[in-house]
């Protein structure tokens, strides 16, 4: 009995004590304060890296951005412009034209090269026949294989009595030599071919490693079904190569859309305009016509273009 006369109430059996039930109360703020404080540690170590990251990264970034909203030649005082370098880039006949010529790249650089790596890879995985990992490694090579180095070798190639020409003269096609590169016609499918060359290789590799992981569990019930090869490609190794695609069609599409070493090399933009690609319009812009406050916004609209088509095959992936 308590001073007062009261008498505690009586606990239930299995019921923990006081003390025990604020232990079990005190557990998950433990837990919690455990796992903030293992956040800030981890920011802790991080941090170096995103401060690196965001001087050479987002501090340019932002000053591009800044830069196009000014007429700029580097030098003089710049005049606040507003978003005319904007909308002369999206008007102007001759950047304008860029666009085109990515879109006809995009073919060459992404969507030839995805399908032919994907018919590869069908292929190879069906059958198993000696040397393939030298096959592979032959098609991979132009990974390995720098881009100025490919542009020489294509070049080459592609001069007025280079192999190409020649080969076409020695079986009696003469009149289809010409100089690829310098023709109005020609000069854009031919550097897109040189993309798909480079390409080919990499999404044949990166389907063929997500087609052996695909278990064979599946492709066992879907022959039991009468599945045959193309019904079996549709059904089990398009959808099992989702996450795959998604990396090839991101980086062949931006690759694209910032190709700038292969047309300098090759053509310069040239013959006239007809491979004038936005990246090759920046650099002139930049570095030839001292015209800051354009290339910037030629930069930016690119990078958030990048942005947007990385965002969309993502969100596109990830749905079931």
């Amino acid at each position: 009995m308590t001073a007062t006369g009261t008498r505690p109430p009586a606990r239930l059996p299995g019921t923990p004590s006081r003390p025990a039930r604020a232990g079990r109360a005190g557990a998950p703020r433990r837990t919690s304060a455990r796992r903030r404080r293992n956040r800030w540690i981890g920011l802790g170590f991080a941090a170096p890296g995103l401060l690196l990251y965001g001087y050479v990264v987002l501090v340019p970034l932002l000053q591009s951005v800044q830069y196009s909203f000014f007429r700029w030649d580097g030098v003089t005082q710049a005049v606040w412009v507003g978003l005319e370098n904007y909308t002369r880039f999206l008007t102007d006949p001759e950047l304008r034209s860029t666009f085109g010529h990515v879109l006809v790249l995009v073919g060459f650089f992404s969507l030839l090269p995805i399908a032919l790596g994907l018919l590869s890879a069908a292929l190879l995985t069906r059958t198993r026949l000696p040397g393939m990992a030298a096959f592979r490694w032959i098609y991979f090579l132009p990974q390995v294989m720098t881009s100025i180095v490919i542009a020489l070798v294509f070049k080459r190639i592609y001069a007025p009595e280079g192999p190409l020409n020649e080969a076409l003269r020695a079986v009696g096609l003469g009149s289809l030599a010409r100089s690829w590169l310098g023709d109005f016609t020609w000069a854009l499918p031919s550097l897109g071919m040189i993309g798909t060359w480079a390409g080919f290789g990499f999404c044949m590799v990166l389907f063929i490693s997500g087609a052996s992981s695909i278990p064979p569990e599946l492709y066992e019930a879907a022959r039991m079904d009468g599945a045959g090869p193309v019904r079996e490609f549709f059904a089990v190794t398009l959808p099992g190569l989702r996450g795959q695609l998604a990396v090839a069609l991101t980086l062949t599409i931006t690759g694209a859309l910032r190709t700038f070493d292969l047309v300098w090399i090759t053509t310069r933009g040239g013959p006239g305009t007809s491979t004038l690609t936005p990246a090759v319009a920046l650099y002139r812009a930049a570095f030839q016509n001292p015209q800051v406050g354009q290339a910037a916004a030629i930069g930016v609209v690119m990078a958030l273009l990048c942005l947007l088509i990385a965002l969309t095959i993502t969100r596109l992936s990830e749905k079931d």
